[in-house]
C-alpha cells in the first residue's frame, strides 16, 4: 500500500533556516516533515531509523559536512541541498536533473525545487546517478582536507588530517595510519594526493603518501635506490619521482 504523504528530514545547524523551509512546507501538505537535525551524525540516525523520501541539506555543518554525511549513506533519499555556497554544488547539479537552493531562497524557487526533487521519487536510477555527481564533482575540487569521515558498520570516525602518518594504497581502497589506528577509505591515492596539503603530505611513491612531519630521515639503500625511516621506524620504498619531491620540500 503506498504511503499516503512524501516524507521529509530538514538538515541544518542554523534554526532560523530550519524554520523558513518548516514554514515553506506548510503550503504543501502532501509532504511531512518527519524530523528536524542540526548536524550530520543526527541525521545520519534519522534518516537510517524513518527511511524518509527526501531530506533538505544543509553542506557547511559542525562535525560533518553534508557532503561528508552524503559518503556515509547506503541509499541515499532525494536530495535538496539548502546551502550559502554556490561553489559547492551549483556545476553539478548544471549537468543533472538534481536541485538546490542558494540561501536567502524565496519561495518560488523552493516550490520550484520541491517540484523537481518530486519527480526524482520516479526514478530511483536517475537520483543514484545525481547522487554519484555531487560527490564526484566535490572531489574534483582541489580543497585541502581538514578530516577524513570513515565508517565501519555503524561506527563513524573523524580523523584530523594532521594524525595521519602515512597512506597506503590497497586495491581499490587506501589504508589510513593515523594516532587512532590504521582505517581503510574508499578512495583512490590520486585522491589523497590531490587533496591533502603538499608542504605537509608527499607522494614517495605510486603506494604511498607519508606526512613529512613524521618523517625520521632518508637513507639510500643502492646505488639508485632510497627509502624513507619513519618515527616509527617503518620503512617505505622511494621512487625517482618521489625522491625529487622530497628534496623539493625538506
Amino acid at each position: 500500500m503506498p504511503k499516503s504523504k512524501i516524507t521529509a528530514i530538514i538538515i541544518d545547524d542554523e534554526k532560523l533556516a530550519r524554520e523558513i523551509t518548516k514554514g515553506y512546507l506548510k503550503n504543501h501538505p502532501e509532504v511531512e516533515i518527519v524530523a528536524e537535525c542540526s548536524n550530520g551524525f543526527d541525521a545520519i540516525k534519522k534518516i537510517n531509523e524513518l527511511k524518509p523520501d527526501i531530506i533538505f541539506l544543509d553542506i557547511q555543518m559542525p562535525k560533518i559536512s553534508g557532503f561528508e554525511m552524503l559518503e556515509l549513506l547506503e541509499e541515499p533519499p532525494v536530495i535538496i541541498f539548502t546551502t550559502a555556497f554556490d561553489h559547492y554544488a551549483i556545476k553539478a547539479f548544471e549537468v543533472s536533473a538534481a536541485d538546490y537552493l542558494l540561501k536567502p531562497f524565496s519561495e518560488e524557487r523552493f516550490n520550484d525545487a520541491l517540484k523537481k526533487s518530486l519527480n526524482f521519487l520516479q526514478d530511483k536510477f536517475e537520483h543514484d546517478t545525481v547522487i554519484k555527481n555531487i560527490i564526484d564533482y566535490k572531489d574534483e575540487k582541489i580543497e585541502y582536507l581538514e578530516r577524513v569521515v570513515i565508517k565501519e558498520g555503524s561506527k563513524i570516525s573523524i580523523i584530523p588530517v594532521e594524525t595521519i602518518k602515512w597512506l597506503e594504497a590497497q586495491d581499490d581502497y587506501v589504508m589510513i595510519n593515523c594516532d587512532q589506528g590504521r582505517f581503510l577509505k574508499q578512495k583512490t591515492m590520486k585522491y589523497f594526493e590531490n587533496h591533502l596539503n603538499e608542504n605537509n603530505f608527499i607522494r614517495i611513491h605510486r603506494s604511498y603518501i607519508i606526512n613529512v612531519d613524521f618523517i625520521q630521515h632518508l637513507e639510500q639503500t643502492g646505488k639508485e635506490s632510497y627509502q624513507i625511516i619513519l618515527k616509527n621506524s617503518k620503512q617505505l620504498p622511494v621512487s625517482k619521482t618521489g625522491l625529487t619531491k622530497l628534496r623539493n620540500t625538506l
